[in-house]
Formats: structure tokens, C-alpha cells, sequence
């Protein structure tokens, strides 16, 4: 039996989330930044990366994955328990790989590359193992970091990737409604949380019939659970004048948006809702910052300002915002477009951030448990635009 160590399996119809002119023009940028610093090739490994050049978005489950890509070739990598799912759903050419023999995977990819290449890889991905497996098969004569070059490009929005992430916020807005509505004294967090997702998931398939659907999800924590951004959903139930920290996120086709709001059920005591009310504050004045040439390190040191002047900076947990785009929080993430104080990336039109300043105040204090609200802001010429409807603030927010 001949035991091929690569293949091409292409069957079915092509379904991106963008025109080919959209990866053609990623593409384009990337070939320019390759000729100006002498790559020949590029072996992404990640899967922003991939999913962003091509539109493939892989589930490694202990398989690598890859996307090669020359002055005139995009060839996406993968492992042949995916059949043709991959080249169906990715932009430019695909190659699958076998397990018959270990390492048909670079194998597959020095097919592409050719041996001696000066090699583009992703410093901040590729494991030590991987990389002493890329230097053996592909012996190139030189190897560049080109993931500094691949974030900068992504940090830009196209006019396509901001309507999807525009539909996204929206998908989030959506589910923030269905939480609201199921929240309720006894009801556990799991069951909010599996309201709000279910709803996006339903508004992800009606707005977008022939995507891909995964990794959409809920963070919803109440009462102590609250005191960490990221912190898993439990069955804790809600009990009155627990404070509440809604968190929606979709995903569609890679692209991440998101919706977060400080919550409380039934009634709010007037310590919290002195915090509450600040962070709203510095909520409201973080957005009307964010305009073209402000750099994320400016607008941080005011926000601190706003909070130091109030006695409210030491509750500060993180950074008041971030980029949007290719990422989750499996994976990727825009580094260098953080609003932190070490981050001196300069506002563009083009560029979508969010604003999601957080206080978190210790148990057995007044006003104990963790506030934040989140919009996401698309830079324009002038300021930006709030892509988020969903209300913020007291008013709207004291349910159940």
C-alpha cells in the first residue's frame, strides 16, 4: 500500500468569512513587510495568524497546524483526521499531512518552502521542540521573528473586519439582554450563563447561516466571584443585593467581541453604589479619550489620575482596555494596542479598542466585589464610535 506522507483532499464548496479580495489584500501587506526584511518564506503556527491570512481556524487537539507563505504561495497545513474541512474553509491552497511516518508535517511543509530559505517564524508561538524540527528539515539560512511585523498588521481593521466585529458587539448586546431578563433570586450562575450564550449562538447562526460555530461563551460571576475579570462560571445562586458581573462574548469566525457590566440583584447599598458610580465615571471620561493620536500610555496615567483624585487607584486590577480582532482567550491577543502604562502605541482611525476599567474592593469592606464595564470603540478621524448598545450604570443594571 503506497503511504503518502502529504496529500491535497479538496472537496465541497469554499465558505470564508471574507471576499478573496480581503486575503489578498492581507496577504499583500504581509509579502510587502517580507521583501523589505529579505523572508522568503513564512511558517505561521499560531492560529490568529493562520485564521487571519487565511481564514482557517484549526483545533489542534496534540496535531500541529500551519500556514506557509511565499511570494507567490499561501498553503495552509494540516492533519488528516480534518479531511477537507480545512481547505474548504481557508483561503489559497492546503496540504494535509499523514501520520504514517512522525514529522510529515514538516515534511509537508519544506514541500512549500524548499530547503535553505531565509524563514519567517512567530517567536512568541512556536515551542522549542517545533522550532529545533523547523531548523532540521528546513536547514534555512537565516530565520526573522516576523510576529511583531504579523501584530502591527492586525491591529489595523479593514472596512470588512470592522462590520463583522460591528455584528459582533451587536451578538453581544443580544445576549446581554437574554442574562438580564433570567436573572433572578436562587438562580444559579450557571443558568444565566447558559441563557446568554444560548442566545448568542442562535443570533450568530441567523446573521451568519454558512459560518462555523464554537467557542462563544459566558463569564457571569456574582458576589465574591466577582473580584476576578476571568473568573469561571460556578453554581453559586443569587441572592438580593449581590453584586453581579455580566460578561458576554461571541465568536464568529475567530474574531472576538465582547460585552462586560457591573450588575446587582434587586437593590444596591450605597457604599457599592458610590464605587459603582465612580467606575462608571471613569468609564465615560476612558471613552472620551480615546481619538487619534492619544497613545495608550497617555490615556492610562489620566484614567489613573481620575481614580487617584477619588482615593480609588490601589483597586485597580489591569489595563483599561485592549484591541480587538483575531483573538480569544484561547488564543492571541494585540499586545501592542493595551492601555497600560507601558504602551506607547498611538491611536489610528481604523483601529477598535475597548475601554473597561475595573475596581475590585476586598471582602469584609464597604462596597466589596469587583465593578466593570466594557465598550468597544471603533478610532475614527475625529474620536471614535461606541459599537455597544447595551446600557451601562444604576439605572439600568439593578434587576432580578
Amino acid at each position: 500500500m503506497d503511504r503518502p506522507e502529504f496529500y491535497r483532499f479538496h472537496q465541497g464548496d469554499r465558505v470564508l468569512p471574507f471576499a478573496a479580495a480581503e486575503y489578498d489584500a492581507r496577504l499583500a501587506g504581509l509579502r510587502r513587510h517580507m521583501a523589505d526584511t529579505g523572508v522568503e518564506a513564512c511558517v505561521f503556527t499560531s492560529m490568529h495568524n493562520i485564521a487571519y491570512y487565511s481564514g482557517f481556524l484549526y483545533c489542534a487537539f496534540g496535531r500541529p497546524y500551519g500556514l506557509v507563505v511565499t511570494a507567490t504561495e499561501s498553503v495552509t497545513i494540516s492533519a488528516g483526521i480534518d479531511a477537507a474541512q480545512p481547505w474548504r474553509r481557508c483561503h489559497g491552497d492546503n496540504i494535509t499531512y499523514t501520520d504514517w511516518q512522525r514529522n510529515n508535517y514538516w515534511r509537508a511543509i519544506l514541500s512549500v518552502t524548499g530547503p535553505g530559505k531565509v524563514i519567517g517564524y512567530e517567536g512568541d508561538h512556536i515551542n522549542l521542540a517545533q522550532k529545533a524540527l523547523l531548523d532540521e528539515f528546513l536547514k534555512p539560512s537565516n530565520s526573522k521573528d516576523i510576529a511583531p511585523a504579523t501584530m502591527r498588521q492586525r491591529m489595523h481593521k479593514s472596512p470588512a473586519e470592522i462590520a463583522l466585529i460591528r455584528h459582533g458587539a451587536q451578538v453581544a448586546d443580544v445576549g446581554g439582554y437574554a442574562i438580564r431578563d433570567a436573572i433572578r433570586e436562587g438562580v444559579r450562575e450557571i443558568d444565566v450563563a447558559m441563557a446568554g450564550r444560548d442566545a448568542m449562538e442562535l443570533e450568530i447562526a441567523k446573521r451568519f447561516p454558512n459560518a462555523e460555530y464554537r467557542d462563544t461563551w459566558v463569564w457571569f460571576q456574582s458576589g465574591i466571584n466577582t473580584d476576578g475579570a476571568h473568573n469561571p462560571v460556578t453554581a453559586r445562586k443569587l441572592a438580593r443585593g449581590d453584586i453581579l458581573s455580566l460578561n458576554t462574548f461571541p465568536m464568529i469566525s475567530g474574531y472576538y467581541t465582547a460585552l462586560e457590566r457591573t450588575m446587582f440583584v434587586g437593590e444596591v447599598d450605597d457604599a457599592s453604589l458610590n464605587i459603582w458610580n465612580a467606575n462608571v465615571g471613569a468609564h465615560e471620561y476612558g471613552m472620551s479619550l480615546l481619538k487619534p493620536g492619544a497613545s495608550c500610555a497617555e490615556v492610562t496615567q489620566k484614567i489613573n489620575a481620575f481614580f487617584a483624585e477619588r482615593d480609588l487607584l490601589q483597586y485597580r486590577t489591569f489595563g483599561y482596555g485592549h484591541s480587538f480582532g483575531v483573538l480569544s482567550h484561547y488564543y492571541g491577543r494585540e499586545a501592542g494596542l493595551e492601555l497600560r502604562e507601558d504602551i506607547d502605541t498611538v491611536l489610528e482611525p481604523g483601529m477598535v479598542i475597548s475601554m473597561e476599567p475595573m475596581l475590585t474592593i476586598a471582602e469584609g469592606k464597604p462596597g466589596a466585589g469587583g465593578y466593570r464595564e466594557h465598550d468597544i470603540l471603533v478610532i475614527a478621524e475625529d474620536g471614535n464610535e461606541n459599537i455597544t448598545g447595551y446600557p451601562y450604570g444604576p439605572e439600568f443594571n439593578v434587576v432580578g
